[in-house]
């Protein structure tokens, strides 16, 4: 968290961040097109801001695309503004929105989260039915295996999936990706979004990067971006301490 309050003391690194908010996925040179500085410097930024997890960074061929990550900031406001209840000051989770982006092959949110744990914790805790109904409020049910289905199903009982798709990549403990739509829609391919899990060692904690695409539109974004931050905190709190914070279960739609 010290990390985070020094990138943002910056004001350049405030304005970069602005940016991103207005517009997620964009390259160091059109960052710089909006600071008076030098490429240099611009990169030296954009390092402080991905070591305190503010921006997440994605190869798309020979370019690298920059994103905001509000994660971070997701927790400031959990621990320091939720609890006052000061409704006006919730502008703030304003943030946690990426703008709809201009180029439909990018990746529409890219949310970065560390986590004290093994990637095998991490992939187990992404794909186990019991772990998942423990802080997501569903159980993700398969058998993992490429080209197999997926359910997101209740855990009132009732058996009904909210969300079903298919596994597209399954590396344990790696890397894990799947589609994403609601049972009506099945079978509609414009109706599914894609979700990419990457599971990175990082020195003795866990990078866990999750890349959201193929929204549908406005809402299906703010579903996503108010979604996301939330279950990634839930998940690291179940990891790391063995309880998940209390919240409501989420899940996307897809209409």
């Amino acid at each position: 968290m010290d990390q985070v309050f020094k990138a943002l003391a910056d004001a350049t690194r405030r304005r970069l961040l602005d940016r991103l908010h207005e517009r997620g996925g964009q390259t160091l040179g059109e960052l710089c097109e909006h600071i008076d500085m030098t490429r240099q410097s611009v990169t030296q930024h954009l390092a402080v801001l991905e070591a305190a997890n503010l921006v997440a960074s994605v190869r798309r061929g020979r370019e690298k695309l920059h994103y905001l990550n509000p994660v971070p900031l997701h927790e400031i406001q959990e621990r320091w503004i939720d609890k006052f209840e000061r409704p006006r000051l919730r502008a703030l989770s304003a943030v946690k929105r990426q703008a709809e982006e201009a180029m439909s092959d990018k990746p529409t949110f890219v949310y970065v989260i560390y986590i004290r744990s093994t990637p095998e914790a991490v992939w187990d805790a992404l794909t186990d039915a019991e772990l998942t109904a423990a802080y997501w409020g569903h159980s993700n049910v398969s058998d993992w295996k490429p080209g197999s289905r997926w359910e997101h199903v209740r855990t009132d009982g009732s058996g009904i999936a909210d969300v079903v798709g298919e596994v597209v990549e399954s590396d344990r403990p790696g890397r894990l990706v799947t589609t994403w739509t609601s049972p009506e829609n099945e079978g509609r391919p414009e109706a599914y979004s894609k979700v990419t899990f990457d599971i990175q060692p990082h020195a003795d904690i866990v990078r866990l990067t999750v890349t959201h695409e193929d929204l549908a539109d406005e809402r299906e974004r703010a579903d996503v971006a108010g979604g996301w931050a939330a279950v990634l905190s839930n998940l690291k709190s179940l990891i790391e301490t063995g309880s998940p914070l209390p919240q409501e279960p989420w899940l996307v739609p897809n209409d």
